[in-house]
C-alpha cells in the first residue's frame, strides 16, 4: 500500500434543503470519515490505500464498506462487529459556509477497537500511516491502538503523517492538549490547521508552530493549513514558505477541505514532487472538495485536478 489509515467512518444524515435540522422533512444519507475521505482522495488520484477500522454488524456498516470499498480502497482489514453498531451523525449545513454537526457514535463499533486488531504487517508494508486526533479521542482501548500503530510504523521506516484534526465534543481540552501534543511530536510529518495550532501552542504564527513541534528530532516537515489563505510549510532546519490559496467564490460544503488537502498533498509526495507542489496540490484538492456537497464528493480525479491546477477552462466536455 501506498497509504494505509486507521480511523472511524460514520454515516452522514443531511437535510435536503440547506437549514436547520428542525425543519426537514427528509435527510440524505451520506459516508464521512476524515480517514476514508483523504484516502478516497488518494484512490482517486491513482494511490493504492487501504483502511483499518471497524463497523457493526448493521445495514449502516454495510453501506460504509461497500461505498469505501467502491472507491476503489482495500478494506480487507476492517472489522465487523457482532456486538456494537455502527455511528451516525447530523449535519446541517445552515449557509454562508456555517456547518453544525452533532455526534451519535459513543460507544460504537469503532470505539471499541484496541492494539490487538492492528495488522502489523500490512502496516509495515505501507510507505506512509495517515491518523488524525479523531481516533485516539473515541476510547481509551483507541488512543493505545494508535500509539501502537505508530511504534510498528516507526519499527519499520514507515513515515507517519499526522493531522490533529482537533474534535473538541470528543474529550477534555487538557487530554486533547496532551494526546494531540504527543503525537505530533512521535510523527515525520504534521499537517497542522491554524486553530489547532492555536489549541496546542497558543498561537496561528507558522514560524512559531514549526519551532514547537521540531523541539521533537522526529518531526522533519511541519504544513500549516490556513484555509481561504492557503497554508505555509516548514521543513526542519530551513524557513517557512508560503503557498497562496486557490480562490473559491462559492464555497457549498466546506467540510472535508482539510482531508482533501491531505490527500493532495500526499499525492504530491508520492510522486516524488517538491515539497511547495504538494502543499500546492493540497490547496488544490481542499479548495475542490469545498465547491461541493458532502465530505469527499469533490475529490477530484488526476484529469480535473491537473485541469484545476493549470486553470485550463477552455478543455470543457460538451
Amino acid at each position: 500500500m501506498d497509504v494505509v489509515a486507521i480511523g472511524e467512518t460514520l454515516l452522514s444524515l443531511t437535510p435536503a434543503e440547506n437549514g436547520l435540522l428542525r425543519h426537514a422533512e427528509s435527510l440524505k444519507p451520506k459516508v464521512a470519515g476524515a480517514e476514508t475521505n483523504t484516502l478516497i482522495g488518494l484512490s482517486r488520484l491513482g494511490h493504492r490505500t487501504g483502511w483499518i477500522s471497524a463497523v457493526g454488524n448493521d445495514e449502516i456498516g454495510e453501506r460504509i464498506v461497500a461505498t469505501v470499498r467502491g472507491e476503489g480502497i482495500d478494506t480487507a482489514h476492517v472489522k465487523k462487529d457482532e456486538e456494537h453498531n455502527t455511528g451516525i451523525f447530523f449535519k446541517e449545513i445552515i449557509g454562508g459556509g456555517e456547518v453544525r454537526v452533532q455526534y451519535f457514535r459513543a460507544r460504537s463499533a469503532a470505539s471499541h477497537m484496541e492494539p490487538a486488531d492492528l495488522p502489523a504487517s500490512y502496516i509495515r508494508s505501507a510507505k506512509y500511516l495517515y491518523i488524525t486526533g479523531i481516533t485516539p479521542a473515541l476510547s481509551e482501548t483507541c488512543n493505545q491502538m494508535i500509539f501502537e500503530a505508530i511504534k510498528l510504523a516507526r519499527e519499520s521506516g514507515v513515515r507517519v503523517v499526522f493531522d490533529p484534526n482537533l474534535r473538541r465534543k470528543l474529550w477534555g481540552e487538557e487530554e486533547a492538549r496532551t494526546t494531540l501534543t504527543s503525537l505530533c511530536e512521535l510523527s515525520d510529518i504534521v499537517l497542522i490547521g491554524g486553530t489547532e495550532g492555536n489549541f496546542l501552542f497558543g498561537t496561528t504564527e507558522t514560524d512559531e508552530i514549526a519551532h514547537r513541534l521540531f523541539k521533537s528530532p522526529q518531526t522533519g516537515l511541519v504544513v500549516v493549513k490556513k484555509g481561504a489563505r492557503g497554508a505555509a510549510y516548514a521543513l526542519r532546519g530551513r524557513e517557512a514558505f508560503q503557498v497562496e490559496p486557490y480562490p473559491v467564490t462559492n464555497v457549498v460544503d466546506p467540510v472535508g477541505a482539510g482531508d482533501g488537502f491531505a490527500a493532495g498533498f500526499l499525492s504530491g509526495m508520492l510522486h516524488g514532487l517538491k515539497t511547495e507542489e504538494s502543499v500546492r496540490m493540497g490547496c488544490a484538492v481542499g479548495a475542490m472538495v469545498t465547491m461541493v456537497s458532502g465530505d469527499y464528493e469533490g475529490m477530484p480525479d488526476e484529469r480535473r485536478l491537473h485541469s484545476f491546477l493549470s486553470r485550463d477552462r477552455e478543455d470543457i466536455e460538451r
